[in-house]
């Protein structure tokens, strides 16, 4: 698959945006980024204790500054934490230098992948499945406005999700290199 510029991809916890970034970027032979991961490297702790530590406005004011510093290379896959749509700074960073695509699961499937992950500071509830639907309700709005591509990761297999995933990309800079045809 031919591609030019950044991918990223946004989405819930649990929708398969860490195991379908490496995937694809191994394809596309570029470098892979998980936000989540710089934060931890650039702080030297796990993310539930800066949640502990300066909250998760702390934590979202880290996430801008990652992925400002990210969105700026060129050729990567980055997969970014849940909640980095939720900043405008983010949104627009994003928009302006990548392809964003949308991993969106099912509540039950992305429960079912994150019950029993200790290191998602958001899901340390008494019920977890209600904040995953709460967390859905709010952000899948937000998500589908900010995707170039939306791609449904419930009940298929990695390996025929990207798949699915490069069909889609490829029908997307297609119609994007006929939309910039038809300008010039």
């Amino acid at each position: 698959m031919k591609v030019a510029g950044n991918l990223f991809l946004i989405g819930l916890m649990g929708a398969g945006k860490t195991t379908v970034g490496k995937i694809l970027a191994r394809r596309l032979h570029w470098p892979f980024y998980d936000s989540d991961h710089e934060i931890e490297a650039r702080t030297g702790v796990k993310i539930p204790t800066i949640f502990e530590i300066e909250g998760e406005a702390g934590f979202r004011n880290r996430e801008v500054e990652t992925i400002a510093d990210l969105v700026t290379m060129s050729n990567i896959v980055l997969a970014t934490g849940g909640g980095a749509v939720l900043r405008e700074e983010n949104r627009d960073a994003l928009k302006r230098n990548g392809t964003i695509i949308y991993l969106r699961a099912h509540v039950d499937d992305l429960y079912e992948r994150t019950k029993h992950d200790r290191n998602r500071p958001l899901l340390q509830t008494e019920n977890p499945k209600a904040r995953l639907q709460a967390l859905f309700e709010q952000r899948d709005p937000i998500y589908r406005a900010l995707a170039d591509v939306v791609i449904d990761t419930s009940r298929q297999s990695v390996n025929s999700l990207v798949a699915q995933l490069e069909r889609k990309l490829l029908a997307h800079f297609q119609q994007q290199q006929t939309k910039n045809d038809a300008t010039t």
